[in-house]
């Protein structure tokens, strides 16, 4: 089906792949199946509400990959990552295309969005992600992930609140945001520190987008803001 996009997509996607310093002629085959996958589900079973897949190209691939440079580290460990209200798969299946040494946890209670991720999973062939159909609270992994993500979840707060029981001692929250969560971070519950906020830039996406870090507090040390 990714043959069905026009040429205008593929060079979005192409370009927007070499900004992000990724490979695109290995990983964009991957990503428009995804793509094509996605947009035929999504006419059935409204995934998201994007319905446009050009517009999706940078709303949802791009922008999913934005981060991957602060997964390096744990990518080369072949370390784990768990996706919180994963949704249709959103970081965590682009991410995982991109990062084959990631082990990706993709978590979502909706059953619909459950079983879409799990044809995608199986149709993509990425032995390095599963599908787990749950709600977050009532996932019991406590402790096992190097890190854990959410996109438009919820405040940082609530995601710690919901997940911060899966990292491990020196996990790593890295939560996906627009403007700068100032409120958010000044919020943070106790135990918890912010590490670092990192504003990304999304090839083709005229917004703002941080990725904040926050690790459990070893009492010391000044946040830093990149």
């Amino acid at each position: 089906m990714a043959d069905t996009f026009s040429p205008d997509l593929h060079a979005e996607l192409d370009a927007g792949l070499t900004a992000l310093d990724l490979d695109a002629p290995s990983l964009a085959p991957p990503l428009l199946a995804y793509l094509a996958l996605l947009a035929r589900w999504n006419q059935t079973y409204n995934l998201t509400a994007i319905r446009d897949p050009r517009e999706m190209v940078a709303k949802h691939l791009l922008d999913s990959l934005a981060m991957h440079p602060l997964l390096d580290k744990i990518t080369v460990e072949n370390g784990s990552l768990a996706d919180l209200g994963t949704g249709a798969g959103l970081p965590g299946i682009p991410l995982a295309i991109a990062k084959p040494g990631l082990q990706v946890t993709l978590v979502e209670s909706n059953g619909k969005k459950a079983r879409f991720m799990r044809e995608a999973v199986r149709q993509l062939g990425l032995g390095n992600a599963r599908v787990v159909e749950s709600r977050i609270e009532a996932f019991a992994a406590p402790g096992q992930f190097d890190a854990i993500t959410a996109r438009a979840l919820a405040t940082l707060p609530l995601i710690l609140e919901l997940g911060g029981s899966l990292l491990k001692p020196d996990g790593k929250l890295l939560a996906m945001k627009g403007t700068y969560p100032a409120e958010e971070i000044a919020g943070l519950p106790a135990g918890w520190r912010l590490e670092s906020v990192h504003p990304l830039a999304v090839p083709g996406l005229n917004a703002e987008r941080h990725l904040v870090v926050v690790g459990r507090d070893a009492g010391n040390g000044e946040p830093l803001r990149a």
